[in-house]
């Protein structure tokens, strides 16, 4: 099997792992939803079941983006990876404005009332330490083989595990009112602290978004002019190196680049140098798919 074997067959096995962590996730809150009649967690079961086509949309996302380059695709179909992340940031930005319209409701328009019974308490550790489990494999793949699908998953669930943190932490607020009427105010906390994490996870979000859209638009990748540049020139023979040029699409780099040498070598030795050249730039990025064109001193 050959590392691109390897790395395809990680990256699927990571986000089939999230899909089959979702279906169980899923049906377990249903189940306990409809046995306890808890409208908060059939509510929390509604979300789990976007977070499972989330997990779907990056699974085939990945699948596809695999596919070796074809005559229509010449650079491969790595921007499948980078489209899955951004319509996953979409759904982050989607679910933190409604999580932020529904503590805002709650805390100055109507008054909701929380069962904290100990099905409820179950299911959300139950839920967090599914969520804790998948989001740390899936950025585990991710970091290893470069994937923003990965990276976007791994990110939606790991504010599953904030929202879910903050459940159970109102749901210990309500527990801790109805043993002590006095402080009744405390139904109020799992409201404020949703709040608070909608807008920590707005931040990350955003940042995963702009890192997607610059990807999707063939942005520069920073620094990386420079450390081709500085790599090229480092070898023996080359006098100058310009006409730059390198893209993501979706883990692969892809790097183009100009390099000026003695035009009185024969063909030979220019495509020796030449060869050297990206046998250089590939030391500092490994798997880089580098192309160089010579020219004349």
């Amino acid at each position: 099997m050959t590392i691109s074997e390897t790395s395809a067959k990680e990256k699927l096995t990571a986000a089939l792992g999230s899909v089959v962590s979702g279906v169980i996730l899923t049906a377990t809150k249903i189940v306990v939803g409809l046995m306890t009649g808890s409208l908060g967690i059939i509510a929390e079961a509604a979300h789990s079941s976007l977070d499972l086509i989330a997990a779907v949309i990056t699974y085939f996302a990945v699948y596809f983006s695999n596919k070796p380059a074809d005559k229509e695709h010449l650079y491969g179909h790595g921007k499948i990876e980078n489209f899955s992340a951004l319509i996953e940031t979409l759904l982050l930005l989607g679910t933190c404005g409604w999580i932020a319209h529904e503590a805002i409701e709650r805390l100055f328009f109507r008054d909701v009332k929380v069962e904290a019974s100990g099905w409820a308490f179950a299911v959300v550790i139950l839920s967090i330490a599914i969520d804790v489990y998948r989001s740390r494999k899936l950025m585990e793949a991710a970091i290893k083989h470069k994937s923003q699908a990965l990276e976007a998953d791994a990110l939606h669930f790991s504010t599953d595990i904030w929202s879910s943190v903050v459940v159970l932490f109102g749901l210990f607020c309500v527990k801790i009112a109805e043993w002590f009427p006095t402080y009744v105010f405390l139904h109020m906390a799992d409201a404020v602290a949703a709040l608070l994490v909608a807008v920590i996870v707005i931040g990350v979000s955003y940042k995963l978004g702009v890192k997607t859209i610059k990807a999707l638009i063939d942005a520069t990748p920073e620094g990386i002019i420079d450390s081709v540049k500085k790599s090229a020139e480092s070898v023996p023979g080359v006098t100058a190196c310009n006409r730059i040029r390198a893209r993501y699409s979706g883990p692969n780099l892809f790097i183009d680049v100009h390099v000026h040498m003695d035009g009185n070598q024969t063909l030979y030795e220019a495509h020796l140098l030449m060869d050297k050249v990206e046998e250089r730039i590939n030391e500092v990025f490994p798997g880089a798919d580098v192309t160089v064109h010579a020219e004349p001193a």
